[in-house]
This record gives structure tokens, C-alpha cells and sequence, in this order.
């Protein structure tokens, strides 16, 4: 929560608490899944339009990234 999480602009390392980091997994494997599924659970346009902050929509892309991530994440802890 506060103060786990360290970034700055300078290429340096990036430290997040182990339970930071599980919960950051699990979020972004559930976006990766909402962007996925059919149905009215399904991250809707406008809600996808909003996550790509003004660049073109692509909802494969995101969900791919999110994946990807998320295993990354995983396989670190």
C-alpha cells in the first residue's frame, strides 16, 4: 500500500512489496481476463478507451500486456 511502491524517472530499479506485487498480479490477470470474455461482464468500449489513455483502442493488446505481466509478476514471487 503507501510507500511500497518506488519509481522515478531515472533507470533504476522498481521495488514493490511481495504482497503489493501478488495483488497487482492478481488484478491484472482478471483485466486481462475482463478484455478477453464475451458477455456483459466484458470491459466495455468506453471503459477500454479510458485504460488506453487517448491511444487507439486495442483490446488484444491490452489483454496481452496485462497477461504477459501478470505472469511476470507471478513467476518473480
Amino acid at each position: 500500500m503507501p510507500g511500497s511502491l518506488t519509481i522515478s524517472h531515472h533507470e533504476s530499479a522498481v521495488a514493490l512489496d511481495h504482497t503489493d506485487a501478488e495483488r497487482l498480479a492478481t488484478v491484472l490477470a482478471e483485466l486481462a481476463y475482463l478484455l478477453e470474455i464475451p458477455g456483459p461482464n466484458r470491459i466495455n468500449e468506453a471503459q477500454l478507451a479510458l485504460l488506453c489513455e487517448g491511444r487507439t483502442p486495442d483490446r488484444a493488446e491490452l489483454a496481452r500486456w496485462a497477461q504477459a505481466l501478470a505472469t511476470q509478476l507471478k513467476g518473480r514471487l
